[in-house]
């Protein structure tokens, strides 16, 4: 288990844009997500898409169509792009106006869960979900239109 914060990485009218920051990491983990595909000729077309889709993202919201499900569709866990991209860039997807993007790599296998890294990213994402949702509940986290307030000193388990 690690300890992390929720991080806001940009707020734009239609949406607002946060990750995860893991305890001992300067980077949030969409950061670590380019960093490593930044210099890869190989992903670098790859890796366009996904920040070209992101930024229509910030002028249009957070909409459906963008995103493939991964898991329950309970859990907002989602996938960034579908199309013809071997690299997966994984999310929660709380509201049209709320993106918490987390990490990602290579779609090698035929299902995430065939992978143990990405299958690692999609768990880590339900389970702060799961504490999302309790602090929505409790009232430490709150959501007004494209804000996620969370108390200073909130960290998450995951």
């Amino acid at each position: 288990m690690s300890k992390a914060k929720i991080g806001s990485i940009l707020q734009t009218e239609k949406v607002g844009l946060f990750s995860i920051i893991f305890e001992g990491n300067d980077l949030n983990e969409f950061e670590r997500f380019k960093e490593k595909f930044k210099d890869d000729a190989k992903y670098q077309a790859n890796l366009n898409q996904i920040l070209t889709i992101i930024g229509r993202i910030l002028q249009t919201g957070a909409l459906e169509r963008y995103f493939r499900y991964e898991g329950k569709p309970s859990d907002h866990v989602v996938a960034l792009p579908t199309f013809g991209n071997r690299l997966r860039l994984y999310c929660l997807r709380m509201t049209d106006s709320i993106l918490i993007v987390g990490n990602g790599s290579v779609k090698d296998t035929r299902t995430y869960q065939e992978s143990s890294e990405l299958n690692g990213y999609v768990i880590s994402l339900q389970k702060l979900n799961s504490l999302i949702m309790q602090g929505l509940k409790d009232g430490s986290i709150t959501i007004e239109q494209t804000d996620m307030i969370i108390n200073e000193d909130k960290t998450f388990d995951i």
